[in-house]
């Protein structure tokens, strides 16, 4: 997957092969607005602030992430958008639900079963996320040079 999309195309892949995850995201995003959330624009994207120390979601166009979040976590969130490009309907089958299962299993077992984080296999390690990170990184160099 290229993360070089210009914005006319990562728009009109987000809103017709994207469409289905995008408009969850877009509920969501209605919703923490209509609760008081202020939207914020990362590249492409728009993302909200909610919570503390729990990384983020990305909902097609929108992405949710804790306050004060670390740029990596917002790039990383992004390139879920560029794979939601490529992968349109498929992507909550091969990526979303994937990635909110592990993540869900990961905080579990550090939390609740007292497993040492750095024991566990780094969490790009399995493809989406990895995936996802490197697509992040190109696209906001890409938008930012």
């Amino acid at each position: 997957m290229n993360a070089k999309i210009p914005k006319p195309i990562f728009y009109f892949l987000t809103f017709t092969w994207g469409l289905p995850f995008t408009l969850i995201g877009l509920a969501a995003a209605l919703f923490l607005r209509l609760r008081g959330y202020k939207p914020k624009k990362h590249g492409y994207c728009f993302y909200f602030e909610v919570g503390e120390n729990w990384g983020g979601i990305n909902l097609g166009l929108f992405f949710i992430v804790n306050k004060g979040s670390h740029a990596a976590i917002r790039d990383h969130e992004h390139g879920h958008a560029v794979q939601n490009c490529y992968l349109g309907p498929f992507m909550l089958v091969l990526v979303a639900l994937p990635s909110l299962l592990r993540s869900r299993y990961r905080a579990y077992i550090t939390e609740k079963k007292g497993v040492d984080v750095r024991t566990l296999p780094p969490y790009d390690s399995i493809w989406f996320e990895g995936q996802a990170t490197r697509l992040g990184k190109e696209i906001v160099e890409y938008i930012t040079r």
